[in-house]
């Protein structure tokens, strides 16, 4: 008995030995000369990164509006999804960099007092890529995110379609025009207003900012053979308030004969509905990293 103990016992270490883990570093910063301020990031190396010379894919994963870089590793537990996709074959290792964009929609403001989409593209990425051992190439490139960070992850990959290799959307913040036409001040002024313009009511809310960012409109905007070289997963939660945005997405992509993949699961806009639904997305973007 005492020795049927002990080979469980040695079994299950060796079980715990071979569940490598990835490293989680929250809240280091990069010094922005576009916004004149530091930029606070989170990142997940992942296992083996310290005790190897390989340069490795890369996912830049965007949280919600007034979250910040932590939330994905608070709440949505990114770390250990991505070590047990990892483990289990799902997933190729990756690392994940989680930035802070406040309350930008990850846009430049109308005013461009806030250029917080210059600041990714330009100094973001490449200090990233510099700093860290990174394939940096758009095949080994992708960006992913939930809710205002769904919508800057569309935006981005749109708009930067040499950049990325794929795009995953969870809940975007993705509204119709109809939607900003109507929607009462109050929210339109607290969301919107400070990116897309202020006092603005009505039809004029569709302002030359709004059209450049709308995955919407540069879903019509972008040549189709562009957007086509970027792989894009949309999902979004049947009991979700924007539902609409993202369902009018889905619908002006199957008529552009854009491909995509497109989830509607049992849910609403939540935390539980992002965490299961990261292993697919994550799965989704390796084998967008798979020649």
């Amino acid at each position: 008995m005492k020795k049927l103990l002990l080979l469980l016992v040695l079994l299950a270490f060796q079980v715990v030995a071979f569940a490598q883990q990835g490293t989680v570093v929250e809240s280091l910063s990069m010094k922005s000369d576009l916004l004149n301020r530091d930029v606070k990031y989170s990142i997940y190396l992942p296992p083996g990164y310290d005790d190897s010379q390989r340069d490795y894919p890369v996912l830049y994963l965007l949280h919600g509006y007034s979250d910040d870089e932590t939330g994905w590793i608070q709440f949505g537990e990114v770390n250990r999804i991505a070590d047990e996709a990892i483990d289990s074959g799902s997933c190729s290792p990756m690392i994940i960099v989680m930035p802070d964009a406040k309350v930008t929609w990850y846009c430049n403001d109308y005013q461009g007092k806030d250029p917080y989409e210059d600041m990714f593209i330009k100094e973001f990425i490449p200090f990233i890529e510099s700093q860290y051992r990174i394939r940096s190439k758009k095949e080994f490139r992708a960006v992913a995110g939930l809710s205002m960070g769904g919508y800057g992850a569309l935006m981005y990959s749109m708009k930067y379609n040499d950049l990325f290799s794929s795009c995953v959307a969870f809940s975007s913040g993705t509204f119709t025009d109809k939607e900003i036409v109507n929607m009462p001040d109050k929210n339109y002024t607290m969301f919107f207003g400070d990116i897309f313009g202020k006092n603005l009511e009505g039809q004029a809310r569709i302002s030359k900012n709004w059209i450049e960012h709308s995955p919407l409109h540069l879903a019509k905007d972008i040549p189709a053979e562009k957007l086509r070289s970027v792989r894009y997963y949309i999902d979004c939660g049947d009991d979700d308030f924007l539902y609409k945005g993202n369902s009018a997405l889905h619908v002006l992509l199957r008529d552009l004969k854009i491909p995509h993949e497109y989830r509607v699961r049992d849910g609403s806009h939540s935390w539980t509905y992002w965490r299961t639904g990261l292993p697919a997305g994550l799965k989704f973007i390796s084998e967008s990293f798979h020649r």
